[in-house]
Parts: structure tokens; sequence; C-alpha cells
């Protein structure tokens, strides 16, 4: 009964230690992603180093939590060293901790021989003995000990740099043999990435009880901290061309009702306009319906530029799509995997690789000239299709490839023929795939400048849109007595990225705003084929699974 009320004892002990650790090491891991997060938002300038809140400036709060993280983390460590909680480290920290953290500590050593000591050639030196030394405890000392004693201190010593103001907002810093200044208002929020990411790491795995958990934990927190800030970056751009372009972009919208009598069309049949009697909601916007006022009398818009950038993308992938499905096909089921084939895998992926103004170069040589002597949409439908064609190869191939050969075998086992199994079961599964290879592709050509500026365009600022159909469809009194519109690509046409090029050109000074403007309309044109895509391929995966 004894032994019984021990053993009890003991393991209420134990987990109680345990809920300790981490509890402490969870918090000391929230509070270094929130400086690594909060360290991110500052060096975007969304909240800078300088900003005060709540009576604080934004460098010392990271400064302050720096500091608490890495007293915790170091106290976690001798805590756990020292028997007070139940952990299961290892006898080492491991040779990869030991080598990230000697690099780490070599860079703070470097920094300090050549920028603190004024150790213009000797600055080697100290930067080798802090990282000996720090990686040599990782290697040599226990797990919980060696790793938090040289994380712990790196995230500590940020922290103390910061608080002191030994680097603020007003601090500046110039490398020598560098034509560079680093200011305080960048100098915090990096210092608070780095040390967010050690801190993150550790404490990791110090929630996890040292040993394989722990490391485990802490590879995985540490790959996560750094997918939220590559996540939080791309938000971050995004939300500043949001930010600076939203108001240009929707300057001078207007809407209304109108009750009233008002014309529709002419149709070729009737020779007169429909004249209809009701209410109408008028919408206008003008950035987006208006082209380049030349005079500067009128509202300055991208209309023209727009419609360039959807026939462009639209002529590529009709262009590109069928001939790049159809050579992974024949890559893939028909030809043997042989010389041929690694051959045409090695030019498809250096094809993919090219520079764009290579593209725009050999269609400014060879389309151009072919094609009425003049640049034309048809021309960059072209070049845009040959950059999009080795990307649609590419992942056909694998798209096609990643198809279970049972399903072909099984086709083939009811009898039916090559070419309908890969039409009606290959082709289908690999849809997914090769859709999202597309997407890819038309993010990229949507967003050239160089090939468009070669073989596309003739004026930056059009005021008109490019009439490529004219006409409508009619009715005649000769065969086959219907007229259909007029197609006419070969004319020059602007686009948004060239119009972008052109603006940022020709000085930012009073063009910013339209900058900015042009910048947001072109991403959310670029957005919208991605909307389109994707929509396909979660369709076209649905149909698969039912």
């Amino acid at each position: 009964m004894s032994l019984g009320t021990d053993a009890g004892t003991a393991d209420a002990l134990v987990t109680g230690d345990s809920s300790t650790r981490e509890l402490v090491g969870g918090a000391a891991a929230a509070l270094s992603f929130a400086s690594f997060v909060l360290g991110l938002l500052a060096l975007a300038q969304y909240v800078p180093a300088d900003t005060t809140l709540a009576g604080v400036t934004v460098a010392s709060l990271l400064g302050g939590a720096l500091t608490a993280v890495g007293v915790g983390i170091v106290a976690l460590g001798g805590a756990s060293y020292t028997g007070r909680f139940a952990t299961e480290p290892g006898h080492t920290g491991g040779l990869a901790s030991a080598a990230f953290l000697g690099l780490l500590w070599f860079a703070v050593g470097g920094l300090v021989g050549a920028q603190t000591l004024g150790l213009s050639t000797l600055w080697p030196v100290v930067g080798l003995a802090a990282g000996g030394v720090a990686g040599g405890v990782a290697l040599v000392a226990r797990e919980d000990l060696g790793v938090t004693l040289s994380a712990g201190l790196f995230v500590l010593l940020s922290g103390l740099v910061v608080l002191a103001g030994l680097v603020e907002p007003g601090w500046t810093w110039t490398p020598e043999g560098f034509s560079i200044t680093v200011t305080g208002v960048v100098g915090v929020p990096l210092v608070a990435l780095f040390a967010g990411l050690v801190g993150a790491w550790t404490a990791a795995r110090v929630y996890g009880g040292f040993g394989p958990q722990g490391r485990q934990l802490g590879a995985y927190t540490l790959i996560a901290t750094n997918a939220a800030g590559m996540i939080a970056l791309l938000g971050s751009i995004v939300g500043f061309i949001v930010v600076r372009g939203f108001g240009p972009m929707t300057e001078g919208i207007k809407y209304g009702l109108y009750w009233g009598p008002w014309t529709w069309f002419n149709p070729p049949v009737l020779d007169t306009w429909v004249v209809v009697e009701g209410p109408i909601v008028w919408f206008y916007w003008p950035f987006v319906m208006e082209g380049y006022s030349t005079l500067g009398a009128g509202v300055d818009g991208v209309l023209p530029a727009i419609v360039g950038t959807v026939w462009l993308v639209a002529g590529a992938v009709v262009f590109a799509v069928p001939l790049g499905v159809g050579a992974a096909v024949f890559l893939t089921e028909y030809a043997e995997q042989g010389r041929f084939t690694a051959l045409v895998e090695i030019s498809t992926n250096g094809l993919w690789s090219t520079p764009s103004i290579v593209y725009g170069l050999f269609g400014l040589a060879f389309l151009v000239p072919r094609l009425g002597n003049t640049n034309s949409i048809l021309a960059g439908q072209f070049v845009l299709g040959f950059m999009l064609l080795p990307l649609v190869v590419i992942t056909s191939r694998e798209s096609l490839k990643s198809v279970p050969d049972e399903y072909r075998d099984a086709s083939a086992a009811l009898g039916v023929s090559k070419w309908e199994t890969i039409k009606s079961v290959v082709l289908p599964a690999s849809l997914p795939g090769v859709i999202t290879g597309v997407i890819l592709g038309v993010g990229r050509i949507a967003g050239e400048t160089a090939p468009i500026l070669l073989v596309t365009t003739s004026s930056p600022f059009p005021s008109e849109v490019a009439g490529v159909i004219e006409g409508g469809f009619r009715f005649t009194s000769a065969f086959p007595f219907v007229a259909v519109p007029d197609v006419n690509l070969v004319q020059s046409s602007s686009a948004l990225p060239y119009q972008l090029f052109a603006v940022i050109g020709a000085g930012l000074g009073e063009n910013l705003d339209f900058a900015w403007g042009t910048a947001l309309v072109l991403l959310l044109v670029v957005m919208s084929f991605y909307a389109v895509g994707v929509a396909s391929r979660v369709y076209f995966r649905r149909k698969l699974t039912q």
C-alpha cells in the first residue's frame, strides 16, 4: 500500500513537472513566433519599428519579447539538466544542430569583431572562436544543456541589443567595402526574424522533452514558421499593392438608376436602333472602362491594355495547350523510353528556363517579318505560346505518368483500343495535373514584358481598344447566306505589363498613382486567370470521383 502511494506521488510530480515544462516551453515558442511575425510586419513597413503601440515602440516590444524568450530557454535547459523536469535528452545535441549554432555564432562573433572591436582583418578569428565554442558546447554537452545554452544566449543577446538601443530605429550601419546603408527600421526586424526562428525551434525542442520527439517537434516548428513567414511575405506583397493601388483604381466610380427610354442595339437585319423603355442600373468605372487620354484632358484608363492582355493570354493558351498535351501523350504513351525521349525532356526543361527576352528576340527576327512585318497581337500570341509550351509538355507528361497502370490494364482487358483508353481513361484522370501546369504557365506569360515590348506593342498608352473583331453575324444574299465577323489579329496592341513598364519608365513622380492602379489591375487579371484554372481543376476532380 505504501509502495503504491509513493509511486502515485512520483507520477503526480512527473506529470506536474512535464506540464510546467510544456507550459513554459509552449509560451516561449508562441512568443518567438509572435516576434517573428511582428518582425516581418515591421520589415514590410505595415508596423514600422519606430511605431508606438500602447506607449511602447515596436522595437522595444521585440527586444523585450526576445529577451524573455532567451531567459526562458536557458532556464528551461538548466532545469532539465538538473533533473527538475522529466525529459529524455540525448547525450549530444547532434552534428546538424552544432553546425547550425556554430555558423550562427560565427556570424555574431564576426560582426562584433569587425564592427565593435574594429578588427578589420582579424575579425574571422573572433568569429571562429565564438562559432567553435557554441558549436562545441552543442556537440559535446548533453542535449538539454548544449542546445539551449547556445541558442538561448543568442536569442537573449539579440533581445538585449535591441532593448538597450544598440540597434534602434535611428541606428545606421554602412559595412566597410559595401555601398549600402542598413537602417534601424530594417535592422531591428531582421534581428527579430532570425532570433524568432531560433527561439521557436529551441523552445519547441524543450516542449517535446528533447530526444527524438523534441527534435522532430523542433524541425516541424522551424519548417512551419518558415512556411508561415513565406505566406505572410506573399500576403504582405499583395497587400502592399492593394493598399497603394486601390484608391487610384477605384477613383471616379459612379453608378445609379435610370428610368426612361434607352437604346439597346442596332441589329443589321432591322437596320435601326432598338429602343427599350424601363429601368437601367448603370455603372461607370473610368480606370478600367477608358483608354489613356493622350492630351491629358480626359480620364486615364487601362481598358486597351486589359483587352490586349486577355487576347494575348487566350491565344497563347489555345496555341500551346493542344500541342503540349498532344506531345506529352505521344512521348508518354507511344514513344519508346530511350535517348529520344530523354533528349526531348532535356530540351523542354531548357526551353522553360530560357529567358523571356530570348523568346522576344526570336519573335522579332522570325515571326514579325512573316506576319505583316509589323508588331501584332498574333506575333505576341505565338511568342507567349512558345513560352508556355514547354511547361505544358512537362506537367502533362508527369500527370500522365502518375495515372496508375491498372487503369490502362483494366481498359485493355475489356478489349478497348489504346487510343480509346487514352482518350476515355488516361486523359480525364490526368486533367487536374495538366490544368495545374497551365495555371502556372499562364501566371508567368500574363506578366511578361520583354516579348510584348518587342513583338506586340507600338504605342505604350493607347486611347482606343484594338478592334480585333469587326462586324458581326449577319444575313447575306450570297452563299452561305451568313457573314461571320472579321478577326484582325495582325495589329498592334498594348498590354498591362508593358503599360506598367512604360509608366515607370516615364518617371514615377505624378504617375505613381497610375502605376500602382495598373499594377493592381494586372494582379486582378492574373488572379482571374488563376480562378478559372482552379475552378476547372476542381470540376474535373469532382467528375473523376463521381
